[in-house]
């Protein structure tokens, strides 16, 4: 499957989370791409993981407190300023629970395109908006990144005989790896200037003919996204 082709499928996946209603289907995808995550290497998927897992979380518990709606009462908690009285009721736990499948759901499918598709063939398959393409893929390339550095910087420290353990030594790493993230953002930038990036006149390397298979994908996310689409329409007239 080419890269463009995956993208669309796994921002389709991401749309429909957001516009479905029912909880089972939000889970479906989040299940779904979570699965896909779980087939990269464990050293590179855990912090994508992790991160979405904790901000899931964080919405699900948050969401009750912050929210002032339902009928059942399940818990009556004391009256902050500005926020009013923090309840909890059934209602709001189940609202809490669909809007963190649904950042759930985006950030296993973020976390699939950092980790299986070639950001290098996703840029050269852009057609328009190619200075766009290009922000993306670096910055969506500067977690590998870190995470490869990071790598490094660890087993040349255990060569020398210092063993990085806790949060207080993984912290050192933070001034070698933003000194190497500037160093490499220079680099890039001379890199781009010297080989005329953005100049009139520039070539394309030859990309692959598109196959039927892709076209089917991009055509069936978007058939996706607009049902997804039409049926919340439906149900807000309704």
């Amino acid at each position: 499957m080419r890269a463009g082709a995956a993208l669309a499928l796994l921002a389709a996946l991401a749309a429909t989370a957001f516009l479905a209603s029912r909880w089972y289907v939000v889970a479906a995808i989040a299940v779904g791409l979570l699965v896909v995550c779980l087939r990269a290497p464990a050293r590179r998927r855990w912090p994508y993981l992790l991160g979405t897992a904790v901000s899931a979380l964080g919405v699900f518990i948050l969401t009750p407190l912050v929210g002032n709606y339902g009928l059942h009462l399940l818990w009556s908690g004391p009256t902050i300023p500005v926020l009013g009285r923090l309840d909890v009721t059934s209602e709001e736990l189940a609202g809490g629970a669909v809007q963190a499948l649904r950042l759930a759901a985006v950030g296993f499918a973020f976390a699939a395109y950092a980790l299986f598709l070639d950001r290098d063939r996703l840029l050269q398959g852009a057609r328009f908006a190619r200075r766009s393409a290009l922000v993306v893929a670096l910055a969506t390339r500067l977690v590998p990144t870190l995470e490869r550095d990071a790598a490094g910087l660890v087993e040349a420290l255990r060569g020398r005989g210092v063993e990085v353990a806790g949060i207080r030594g993984h912290a050192r790493l933070l001034s070698p790896l933003l000194a190497g993230s500037l160093e490499r953002g220079s680099s890039l930038a001379e890199a781009m200037e010297t080989r005329g990036y953005g100049r009139a006149g520039g070539t394309r390397a030859p990309t692959p003919p598109w196959r039927a298979f892709d076209g089917a994908v991009v055509a069936g996310s978007v058939l996706l996204v607009i049902a997804g689409a039409l049926w919340l329409s439906r149900r807000c007239v309704g």
